[in-house]
């Protein structure tokens, strides 16, 4: 499936991708943001360890009692298997795509 496995190759390369990230924003890391770990900086504040873990993550909610905890299962590669089936997963990748057309992303 293209979201879930562009989610699997971001999780093996996380730096690769957040410099193709920078790049396509036309905003890419420097020579000296390089050297001075700027890219693994960034990543461990995006990590999902971190998100998870910040009190609003953990005790707040939405305008409609949803809490926002609820946005974050395991962070596990291939975990979605256990909340969506096959087809699901085919129809969010059919909706992505469309969503997307013409962005200058692939999935």
């Amino acid at each position: 499936m293209g979201l879930f496995s562009l989610n699997e190759d971001m999780k093996e390369q996380p730096q690769l991708h957040l410099r193709r990230l920078a790049e396509f924003m036309h905003c890419p890391f420097s020579a000296k943001e390089e050297t001075d770990g700027v890219v693994d900086e960034i990543l461990g504040l995006c990590s999902f360890g971190n998100l998870r873990n910040l009190e609003v993550n953990k005790d707040g909610k939405l305008l409609f009692g949803i809490e926002n905890s609820a946005f974050f299962r395991k962070g596990e590669v291939g975990d979605w298997n256990n909340y969506l089936t096959a087809e699901m997963g085919d129809r969010l990748d059919k909706i992505i795509e469309e969503k997307f057309y013409g962005s200058g992303l692939s999935f």
